[in-house]
């Protein structure tokens, strides 16, 4: 697949539109003095924000005072022509990587790995039985694991789906399990007190306890989906992903296109654990949390 050619396509005036937003966010910074309360939020974003965009401001300086060719390190400014000139190719290699790939892999792996944590509480053979191979298992590198699945299941997408949910199994079973058998004693006694069904002791007890314990595994899981999707597509794919767009630019000696790549990588890995953090955040008491 070709792209456009770096020069081509690049939004009218975005750098002078860069400089000014770079200024307003400096402005927000040393500005904002309100209330504690009403200061709160922009003190935990905006110190954050401002720091990345300092480092931006001083690698497009330094990159530009050394003069460092573009095929070494692009400048910050020419990733992002890059990423409004290959927007269209970018932006589909991120729906592959991130919703086809990571995404669903992350939904199967997360389901099935509930359901055999649901197992090996319920039958404690299968515990001495299934847990250590599957610490085993887990413990393969991705890279081993991933070009076998892929020459297996075949070089579109569901293989990396494969990859993914596989990856994403074993944390999981292993944090639900925790969770699951972290019930208190004297919890349980209680509701064996007040004749509670093992289902009522089930959902009053046992699910509350191993949601932070599942939160943590889902936050993990959240990472690695996305980095075992780019990494199984460096095997073989349809002709698009981000993992394939990195390897075949970097052979071009396109490294503003990798690093666009990269930029949206890490958009969509940010936006993922975000996510997962949102729904811990609404699904536990904030008492409860760790």
């Amino acid at each position: 697949m070709t792209l456009p050619a770096p020069g081509e396509g690049t939004p009218p005036n975005a750098r002078a539109w860069l400089a000014g937003i770079l200024a307003l966010l400096a402005v927000g910074v040393f500005g904002v003095r309100g209330t504690a309360q009403g200061e709160s939020r922009a003190a935990r974003t905006l110190p954050a924000a401002f720091t990345l965009l300092l480092a931006v401001l001083g690698t497009e300086a330094l990159l530009r005072a050394y003069a460092v060719p573009a095929g070494l390190i692009p400048t910050p400014g020419r990733v992002l022509s890059a990423l409004w000139t290959a927007r269209t190719v970018l932006l589909q290699d991120t729906y592959t990587t991130f919703v086809l790939e990571a995404l669903l892999g992350f939904v199967a792996g997360t389901v099935l790995g509930l359901a055999l944590a649901l197992l090996v509480v319920r039958f404690r053979f299968l515990e001495r039985g299934l847990l250590p191979y599957a610490a085993l298992f887990s413990s393969i590198p991705i890279v081993a694991l991933a070009p076998v699945i892929v020459k297996a299941v075949g070089l579109d997408w569901p293989s990396k789906t494969v990859v993914v949910a596989v990856t994403v199994l074993f944390p999981v079973v292993v944090g639900a399990v925790r969770g699951l058998q972290s019930a208190s004693r004297l919890h349980l006694d209680l509701m064996h007190t007040y004749a509670a069904t093992p289902a009522q002791t089930f959902r009053d007890v046992r699910v509350p306890g191993a949601l932070p314990f599942v939160f943590g595994a889902l936050k993990v899981a959240s990472t690695l989906a996305l980095i075992s999707a780019i990494v199984a597509e460096f095997f073989g794919t349809n002709g698009h992903g981000l993992g394939f767009r990195i390897q075949i630019e970097v052979g071009r000696f396109g490294l503003d296109i990798v690093w666009a790549a990269i930029v949206l990588a890490s958009v969509a890995g940010i936006a993922f654990f975000a996510l997962v953090n949102a729904l811990e955040t609404r699904l536990l008491p904030r008492a409860g949390r760790s």
